[in-house]
């Protein structure tokens, strides 16, 4: 009998009322079933006990290889947490594995933990108070999970790295495709989110610079890398995480074309010049304190 099934088995069992209670203010895709798989990735990456945060990201993020793509699972009223392992986005795929990743760092099997991560990633002031306190920019994201000690930006110290400056707003100017921002509190709010985003100054690496070896070279598996977006008023359009296949970067993600999380069959320079509408890429990485 393997130690994942005995330890999820004595977990499920035993596992206190006032624990379980704790589930409530989370909105689960399948309780049960993703409790299950979060304890089951959690021993299995403690188990690896790998040296480094990367090797923690990328064996976490090949778990999910396969999971089938859904757009907007976050979406619902009133705001709070919300996890769905069957279905992901590019977005809830990075923040999950990250959120994993965090939680055997610090040397927890708990599913309970993981949550408190996720949260804590998700949102502004580390719990839901309405959609605005989603961190929708990824920009805002980076900017704050920095601040709380999780991650670090390695943009600037990749070679040939450069600056871009963009005033974020796309939100409060497409208003119309956000449905929660018919709330009129909530459109203000992002607002004045966007505000602290206004000729917003961050590093990134030009698609055309990817093919330089130096550049190449210095991209690391587990690597999150947040794609730039030639979109007025956005900053990312899409995020990833690096693996190295053959001696070269390619990017696992969770692809709407292919309808699943895959490993891209292109390396990450080949993908980035077919998609004539980035810019470039961000480079983060966990922490390793």
């Amino acid at each position: 009998m393997s130690r994942i099934y005995i330890i999820c088995s004595i977990i499920f069992q035993f596992l206190p009322l006032s624990s379980l209670a704790n589930t409530n203010n989370t909105r689960w895709h399948n309780e049960h079933n993703d409790t299950t798989t979060i304890t089951k990735i959690l021993i299995k990456a403690s188990d690896l006990h790998a040296s480094n945060p990367n090797e923690l990201v990328e064996f976490i993020g090949r778990q999910f290889l396969g999971t089938p793509y859904k757009n907007g699972t976050l979406e619902g009223t009133p705001e709070r947490l919300t996890i769905n392992l069957d279905e992901m986005d590019c977005t809830t795929f990075v923040e999950t594995v990250v959120a994993l990743a965090l939680t055997v760092k610090e040397e927890k099997i708990s599913w309970q933990d993981f949550t408190q991560f996720l949260k804590s990633l998700r949102y502004r002031n580390g719990e839901p108070n309405g959609y605005s306190s989603r961190l929708h920019y990824t920009s805002d994201w980076i900017v704050t999970n920095t601040h709380r000690g999780y991650i670090k930006e390695v943009s600037d110290r990749i070679p040939q790295s450069d600056f871009q400056i963009k005033t974020l707003d796309y939100m409060s100017r497409h208003r119309s495709a956000y449905p929660a921002l018919a709330d009129s509190i909530e459109y203000e709010n992002i607002k004045n989110i966007e505000i602290g985003y206004r000729s917003h100054k961050f590093p990134y690496i030009k698609s055309s610079r990817l093919t330089s070896k130096q550049v190449s070279k210095s991209l690391k598996g587990g690597d999150i890398v947040a794609l730039t977006t030639k979109t007025s008023g956005l900053d990312v359009s899409h995020l990833g995480i690096i693996v190295i296949e053959n001696g070269s970067p390619h990017l696992m993600h969770a692809s709407l074309k292919q309808g699943k999380v895959i490993i891209d069959k292109l390396s990450i320079q080949d993908y980035m010049r077919k998609a004539h509408n980035l810019s470039g890429i961000r480079v983060i990485r966990i922490n390793a304190q």
